[in-house]
């Protein structure tokens, strides 16, 4: 199945399930490498929509680091930090803050 395919897959799962963040993130994980501002409209969508989707704010930040939109990055990093602590999610939690630091490395 190519990246069209998937799309359009996705785009109907999405239709079909719409409260479904999971449909609406594996849309902006095709697209992060194809096209990074569709990648942001979708990881921006999931980060108003289904604040309390974990798995978002990690790839999000990353692309809107790459993005060069270190703000935007660095309160999402933080917002997943915090999420990830109410969730009881420990090993989210240090997948975030390495990142995070990491992060904050290269923009020293």
């Amino acid at each position: 199945m190519n990246h069209d395919d998937r799309v359009k897959v996705l785009l109907q799962y999405i239709e079909e399930e719409p409260e479904n963040p999971f449909n609406i993130y594996a849309l902006a994980l095709e697209f992060q490498n194809q096209d990074k501002e569709k990648a942001s409209f979708y990881f921006n969508k999931l980060l108003e929509e289904h604040k309390s989707y974990l798995p978002t704010y990690y790839h999000a930040a990353l692309l809107f680091a790459e993005l060069d939109q270190p703000e935007k990055a660095e309160t999402t990093f933080q917002d997943g930090i915090a999420l990830a602590n109410l969730q009881n999610n420990a090993l989210a939690k240090k997948e975030l803050q390495n990142a995070y630091l990491n992060f904050q490395f290269e923009g020293d």
